[in-house]
């Protein structure tokens, strides 16, 4: 039977990255982080660099990401900083990365993402554009590293948002061709499917020696937000956005380093992770009325929906690579 037993730590919602890893030493280990360039992204992968990881920064903008490369090492003084280019909505580029990836991989944190596309965009293969980045690059480049991340039992940190209580996936429907395109609707969609994938990766592979959980990072102020700034920002978000107590990168990043580097989730896998601690299950429709919602939406960990999801996504993939 698996364990059910919630997992608690002792670090909450005002950790920060360097608090959670203090004393980890993560010598020997590599990671890959996507979107590590800004945000988040930039601060896990600082403080996987100042525990002693050796880091790739996997980037659209090469140029940006060599300049986070060097303040990474600017102030952990690790020189141990890669950067490499990856665009997630576009198959050869997944596919040209995980090919180039040589040796063991330790850590593949899953960070870029995109936000509340103000209006319908489908990529080349005709699936909607937060569906392809969120999820289905990203699972792609799980495929692709699956044999790197067995070599010597790596971790998958997928970082998912309380926006997934927005939305479950609609199976029926992906890319918005019978019903009308709600940004909200489809960010929320895309995050439930990485959550999803959490679930169904772990179920599959943690007999290869692979842990892979999903989080819940929190409000921060990044990038993540550009498409929703002025005009795309409508009076209802607006008073949302000023409700939230919105916390710093480095307290964003907490939970991403937590589950990519910290001994105290050894083992552990297809769970949803919030404030350094396992979150509960709770009815999306009550969560959503905080400013700051947390929990657990049950359909995001169904283990039905979940193998659903790995299915669909292969079958999505076979399509546009023409395997």
């Amino acid at each position: 039977m698996p364990d059910t037993t919630r997992l608690t730590t002792p670090f909450d919602r005002e950790s920060t990255a360097d608090e959670v890893l203090a004393g980890v030493d993560l010598t020997g280990k590599r990671a890959v982080v996507t979107g590590g360039a800004s945000g988040i992204g930039i601060e896990t992968a600082r403080s996987l660099a100042r525990a002693g990881a050796e880091v790739t920064l996997a980037v659209r903008n090469t140029e940006a990401g060599r300049k986070a490369a060097a303040d990474i090492t600017a102030t952990t003084g690790n020189t141990k900083v890669e950067v490499a280019a990856l665009e997630l909505t576009e198959r050869s580029s997944v596919a040209a990365f995980a090919d180039a990836w040589s040796g063991p991989l330790h850590i593949l944190l899953d960070n870029a993402g995109v936000m509340a596309l103000p209006e319908l965009r489908l990529t080349p293969e005709c699936v909607e554009y937060q569906f392809a980045t969120n999820h289905l690059g990203h699972f792609q480049l799980a495929l692709g590293l699956h044999d790197a991340l067995a070599a010597e039992g790596g971790r998958i940190v997928a970082v998912s948002s309380s926006a997934h209580l927005l939305a479950p996936v609609d199976f029926d429907d992906l890319p918005f061709e019978r019903r009308a395109y709600e940004p909200w609707a489809a960010y929320g969609q895309s995050k439930t499917a990485v959550t999803l994938f959490a679930v169904e990766a772990f179920r599959r592979w943690a007999g290869d020696g692979i842990t892979v959980n999903s989080l819940n990072p929190g409000g921060i102020r990044t990038a993540l937000q550009r498409h929703l700034e002025g005009e795309n920002l409508d009076q209802a978000t607006k008073e949302i956005f000023d409700a939230v107590p919105w916390r710093t990168p480095e307290q964003g990043a907490a939970t991403s380093a937590l589950l990519a580097g910290s001994p105290l989730v050894d083992g552990v896998g297809g769970r949803y992770f919030e404030n350094s601690n396992e979150a509960l299950p709770i009815d999306p429709a009550t969560a959503v009325q905080s400013p700051e919602p947390s929990g657990v939406a049950p359909y995001a960990l169904d283990p039905e929906s979940a193998e659903r999801l790995w299915d669909i996504s292969l079958q999505l993939l076979a399509r546009q690579l023409d395997l």
